[in-house]
């Protein structure tokens, strides 16, 4: 464990060296949450009652969404992962008296809350100062607060476990392309990035809550306005725990066939 926590660390310290490009992606983020909010908008003004979600709590959802950003989309993945793969240099890391799975899941993890932490914290303190609806709201009790942070974390760590079932697959594939194309859009559209999913009819809804997609995203950011709660909340909480731990023992049983049938090109 303690030579994964260094992997950990190392990829953690390097990545908040990058604040430039931080500072690039908060004014994206920023940019593209406020084009989101007043799109949202112009669909309430045509006719507020037809959504399931109020103005005030849409707009919460997407700041969030912005802020955490890092922990959450499935095309933030390692590029250099893909490339020791493809080329071979995967032979290095396979010298080495490690995991090569959990190796990767520790440095996926730690570039991410890297990254989320560099931004979130400029785009929420700039967002609870804008105006009502637009603007980010308190949450709705200390609880909430807390719980959405507890989900915020196993959400991180279900897009980790799925991020890793690409990178494994890639060992089978010979371009890793295809089915990162394919993750990458399905992830987007089924975990409510691209629109929250009560937003969605509710027959096709209660499927995609049982999907793992919708432990992603969806579960913090809509106990935090408040969408969520109750008995669905938990239950919510529970399929969160459920993914993380069969996402996470499919990988690693895909890593172990994996490395049984690594090929390298001149041997």
């Amino acid at each position: 464990m303690r030579k994964y926590l260094a992997f950990f660390r190392l990829r953690f310290s390097m990545d908040l060296q990058y604040r430039a490009a931080a500072f690039a992606g908060i004014l994206t983020q920023f940019v593209w949450g406020a084009m989101e909010i007043l799109m949202f908008r112009a669909f309430y003004q045509a006719d507020p009652s037809a959504f399931p979600m109020s103005l005030e709590a849409t707009a919460s959802y997407v700041w969030m969404q912005q802020a955490f950003l890092a922990l959450f989309m499935a095309w933030m993945m390692d590029n250099d992962i893909f490339d020791s793969i493809a080329n071979g240099n995967i032979a290095y890391e396979l010298c080495r008296p490690i995991n090569i799975y959990r190796m990767w899941f520790a440095r996926s993890l730690a570039g991410r809350l890297a990254k989320a932490l560099l931004r979130s914290l400029p785009i929420l303190l700039t967002a609870l100062f804008l105006p009502a609806p637009y603007g980010l709201m308190l949450p709705v009790s200390l609880d909430a607060f807390l719980l959405s942070f507890l989900t915020l974390l196993l959400g991180t760590g279900v897009t980790v476990s799925f991020c890793m079932l690409v990178y494994m697959a890639t060992f089978f594939t010979i371009s890793p392309m295809g089915i990162r194309i394919i993750a990458v859009s399905g992830v987007e559209f089924l975990s409510g990035a691209v629109i929250p999913l009560p937003f969605f009819p509710d027959g096709i809804r209660h499927i995609l809550e049982l999907l793992p997609f919708a432990s992603m995203q969806n579960v913090p950011l809509r106990i935090y306005s408040g969408d969520l709660a109750g008995a669905a909340m938990w239950q919510a909480v529970f399929l969160q725990v459920f993914w993380l731990i069969a996402l996470t023992l499919l990988g690693e049983f895909l890593n172990m066939l994996a490395m049984k049938r690594v090929t390298l090109q001149g041997g």
